[in-house]
């Protein structure tokens, strides 16, 4: 049996919200997608996000919501991250950390499918090995089923392809996210996981990744503090739809797809 799933780029405040209230259930029934992935780290007003967020982004269509560096941004996210098992936090911060890194899910075939959350270390906050991490969740999540999916949230381009090419094989499919610019460089690996650098935004794409474009220049030409509010023109959705095998869990198909506010 093939599973459809639908892997959401970074969502980047309310024109990111809204265009998912809008379309996501109209292109999860057109597509025929039996399972949907998002990062929602950026919901909340460009950083972070709250447990009304959550509910609201769930109800949209999404099954599993993973986060990144910002996933503390709104403290009154902890409840939630402790009582909602379908929203993750990165799995390489400490294990005392509030919050679990991985899940797995049923999707609307009844397959049951895992998702893991892993945060990068290159050019970012120090934080455990996503490599040595992962291989101790994949001992568990294994168990339960083939079909696994991995969201890197990750700066570099090139840890994003390292971790990739690590997990070939091993997983369903390696995706990146956090630098809100979908790559071109979607692909199956050679032993069957699917992989792309970064899913892109689901936001305003008039815009620095989603803020207002003066506010950032004037920031990046006067190097003062500068509060950066989201955007608001050309809100699109970015993500990919991944085909994959339930029996093995090798992907044999990856597409980038965009949608945009009058799709």
């Amino acid at each position: 049996m093939l599973l459809n799933v639908f892997v959401i780029g970074d969502i980047v405040g309310k024109p990111g919200r809204i265009i998912l209230k809008d379309k996501l259930k109209f292109f999860i029934d057109k597509e025929n997608i039996h399972f949907c992935i998002a990062n929602g780290e950026n919901a909340a007003a460009g950083a972070g996000i709250t447990g009304e967020i959550t509910d609201e982004l769930l109800s949209y269509g999404i099954d599993v919501i993973t986060t990144g560096d910002h996933v503390w941004d709104k403290k009154e996210i902890l409840h939630t991250l402790e009582t909602n098992r379908s929203i993750l936090r990165p799995s390489n911060y400490s294990p005392l950390a509030i919050g679990k890194g991985y899940v797995v899910k049923n999707s609307r075939l009844g397959s049951p499918i895992g998702v893991i959350n892993l945060l990068g270390r290159v050019f970012m906050k120090p934080i455990d090995c996503p490599f040595r991490t992962v291989d101790e969740i994949l001992k568990n999540i294994s168990k339960e089923t083939k079909i696994i999916f991995v969201d890197m949230h990750a700066e570099a381009t090139s840890e994003k392809i390292a971790m990739g090419w690590y997990l070939d094989g091993k997983v369903s499919a390696v995706v990146g996210t956090h630098t809100h610019v979908p790559t071109a460089d979607e692909k199956i690996l050679p032993n069957g996981t699917a992989f792309i650098s970064d899913l892109g935004m689901t936001g305003p794409h008039e815009s620095i990744l989603g803020r207002k474009i003066d506010c950032v220049l004037k920031a990046i030409v006067t190097q003062m503090p500068t509060r950066f509010d989201v955007a608001e023109k050309d809100v699109r959705i970015n993500g990919v739809k991944i085909i994959v095998d339930s029996q093995t869990g090798k992907a044999s198909s990856i597409k980038r797809i965009e949608v945009k506010e009058g799709n």
